[in-house]
């Protein structure tokens, strides 16, 4: 099984409760579950989930995968402890280029946003072929809000959803938007109340297993696929060193130590061309 760097196979064996799947006649329900995290990412918990994509595209059983969250939320990001822990050391190791390799699963996969759908969160349910979320969820990028950088590509994904001043909105404010803007935006296909979300996403997967060739569909995810693919890939590999910069800088620790104490972040960076450039300048 392949582990981020820095993953332990101890770790690995507890996260498989954090992912869980459950199989829908053709179709495979994955369920992030810390739910007490509000499912937030850890390495392990993210390396369980490609895990499960690998397996489920390698059975031809599966024609189509739907994931969601446990509780009251999709997905809160990355795990705060390890958002900590880069800043005293910048160092760590932190999701990496193989945190991307959802997008390009080949089977359809599906969001079933229940709730809160934030940062890097945002990034898993963007990677996702189509999305159906609650009214009541919240969706928000939150990096300049944190001190980083739109990281995973995020930046390309939200352009080709909503469009450049959309994405820049969203980006450089970290406003939360609720699912029914969502859906006019063009983050989502259709937003439906809570307890209806993944039920509804199970059964447009299923009508996808049931109705659609399992050798067309690659192709045709390929085919849309082609033409954002590459820039999408420069965007996150571009993305990768800023980010680490980003980790080094004072606004950093800042932006985890403002969102643990629930309080509006005091930055301390500059932008360009006035005082003391932030290190990605």
């Amino acid at each position: 099984m392949e582990l981020w760097p820095g993953a332990s196979l101890a770790g690995a064996a507890m996260s498989e409760e954090a992912v869980l799947s459950e199989r829908h006649a053709g179709v495979l329900l994955v369920t992030l579950n810390r739910p007490e995290a509000l499912n937030s990412l850890t390495l392990d918990m993210d390396a369980r989930y490609r895990q499960v994509l690998a397996a489920a595209e390698a059975d031809p059983e599966i024609r189509a995968v739907v994931v969601t969250g446990a509780g009251r939320a999709f997905c809160a990001g990355a795990d705060l402890a390890a958002l900590e822990a880069l800043a005293e050391d910048p160092e760590r190791p932190h999701f990496g280029a193989a945190f991307r390799t959802p997008l390009t699963f080949s089977k359809p996969l599906i969001a079933a946003i229940n709730g809160g759908c934030v940062g890097l969160g945002l990034v898993t349910a963007l990677c996702c072929d189509v999305r159906f979320v609650a009214d009541e969820a919240k969706l928000g990028t939150a990096f300049a809000q944190r001190g980083v950088v739109a990281e995973h590509g995020l930046s390309v994904l939200l352009s080709r959803l909503a469009g450049v001043g959309t994405a820049m909105d969203l980006l450089l404010s970290g406003r939360i938007v609720r699912g029914p803007e969502a859906v006019r935006l063009g983050l989502a296909t259709r937003s439906v109340p809570r307890e209806e979300v993944v039920r509804t996403a199970l059964e447009y997967a299923g009508e996808i297993a049931r109705n659609c060739s399992p050798a067309s569909v690659p192709v045709i995810k390929k085919q849309v696929q082609e033409s954002f693919l590459g820039e999408f890939h420069r965007a996150a590999d571009n993305a990768e060193p800023l980010l680490r910069a980003a980790f080094r800088h004072p606004d950093y620790a800042e932006g985890i130590r403002s969102y643990r104490e629930k309080r509006s972040p005091r930055f301390a960076g500059y932008a360009r061309g006035a005082g003391e450039r932030a290190p990605w300048n």
